[in-house]
């Protein structure tokens, strides 16, 4: 009789079944755990893809702080300006609405001195054209004129105006064609500035800023009539002296800023000068709070109790 079953292998020992089944178990548990491991992956880098790439870009300037070797990075300069901003701005001014201020240059003899290098004349200039974008950048809607004192007459240089690049360009052409002589006349200079500052609106200051090299001035008349002149316009003189201080000096300073010896300063050596001319193109005070203010616009105190 034909036997259906396959062939029958009856020494099989009890290890190799064992082993069989080993096999075989652990076949199936390695294809469970590629397909665990291809659905991980696959997981995963579905996530990746949903990710722009300009989203995990850094960007500098929103991370950048102050490195090991010392160097300021972005966010360190800003910090910096902040710093030095407060500590600049610490002392309160009541500035005018509108300045106007004439700049008196001294360009005689004296000027030509060689104590302060290059010497007091070309340093005056370049000193000037420095404190013009500094007044102007304080002041933008100022007004700035500038006058030169020589041969013991005034000078004018450049007309009363807002125009920084034409003050500018004028002291150039005297720096390159002009040579100081001749002596200072304070008088003359200050009557200039008053007819200059003669139309200027009540509601703005009115300054003299003078830079002085000399120690005399060479005057046709009595000073005193114009410091009173001066006092009776509102008009408020500085000098920035580059020698030693001269007592006429002192006392046009003082008359014109009410008892203010503050306004009359000497230099000391180059690099106060500079300094000097700065403190004085931010230092805009108005006399009193209602001359800051157009007359117009002060309203009466009857008013006010009528409302």
């Amino acid at each position: 009789m034909a036997d259906s079953d396959g062939e029958y292998v009856g020494d099989m020992s009890d290890d190799d079944l064992m082993d069989h089944r080993g096999t075989a178990g652990q076949d199936s548990s390695n294809y469970g755990t590629r397909s665990k491991a291809a659905k991980g992956a696959k997981g995963k880098g579905g996530k990746q893809k949903g990710k722009a790439a300009w989203e995990s870009v850094k960007r500098s300037w929103e991370t950048g702080v102050e490195t090991e070797d010392g160097s300021i990075s972005i966010i360190g300069l800003i910090e910096h300006e902040k710093r030095l901003r407060l500590l600049r701005d610490t002392t309160p001014l009541q500035r005018g609405i509108i300045r106007h201020m004439i700049l008196v240059l001294d360009m005689s003899f004296a000027m030509a001195e060689k104590d302060l290098l290059p010497n007091r004349y070309l340093l005056a200039l370049n000193c000037a054209v420095d404190f013009v974008r500094e007044y102007f950048e304080q002041n933008p809607i100022s007004q700035l004129g500038i006058v030169g004192m020589r041969d013991g007459i005034a000078v004018r240089i450049s007309d009363l105006s807002g125009n920084a690049a034409e003050h500018i360009e004028k002291l150039r052409e005297w720096a390159e064609q002009q040579e100081p002589q001749g002596n200072p006349s304070l008088q003359n200079a200050l009557e200039m500035c008053r007819g200059a500052l003669f139309h200027a609106p009540s509601h703005g200051t009115r300054e003299v800023l003078i830079v002085y090299g000399a120690l005399h001035s060479s005057d046709p008349g009595d000073m005193d009539d114009t410091i009173t002149s001066l006092i009776a316009d509102k008009i408020r003189v500085s000098v920035i002296g580059m020698s030693a201080q001269v007592a006429i000096c002192a006392e046009i300073c003082s008359r014109t800023n009410s008892g203010d010896t503050g306004q009359y300063s000497i230099c000391k050596h180059e690099a106060h000068f500079p300094s000097v001319h700065a403190t004085t193109a931010r230092a805009g005070r108005a006399t009193h709070a209602r001359d800051a203010v157009p007359k117009s616009a002060v309203c009466p105190r009857s008013a006010l109790s009528a409302a």
